[in-house]
């Protein structure tokens, strides 16, 4: 189809594969807060060492970095034309 003056055609600035991996970071966020939440005590006075698990110390923040990656990648990637 021709582009004329009175039907201007848009170019969506990412496509589906943009929005499928920006789907994937977000989720891989969500999963990587939801590890690294909870851990404390009721009682101030009781140590919980959950809190110094390995679920919060280092798959919580992996995740929430791989997540922060593949956002960028989202973003940057530029489709087949």
């Amino acid at each position: 189809m021709e582009k004329n003056e009175n039907n201007p055609q848009f170019d969506l600035s990412f496509n589906k594969i943009n929005y499928i991996l920006m789907g994937a970071g977000i989720v891989l966020l969500a999963i990587g807060y939801i590890l690294l939440s909870g851990g404390g005590s009721d009682d101030p006075n009781v140590f919980n060492p959950a809190m110094f698990d390995s679920r919060r110390l280092v798959w919580a923040p992996i995740l929430i970095m791989l997540g922060f990656v593949v956002e960028i990648v989202a973003i940057l990637y530029k489709g087949k034309k």
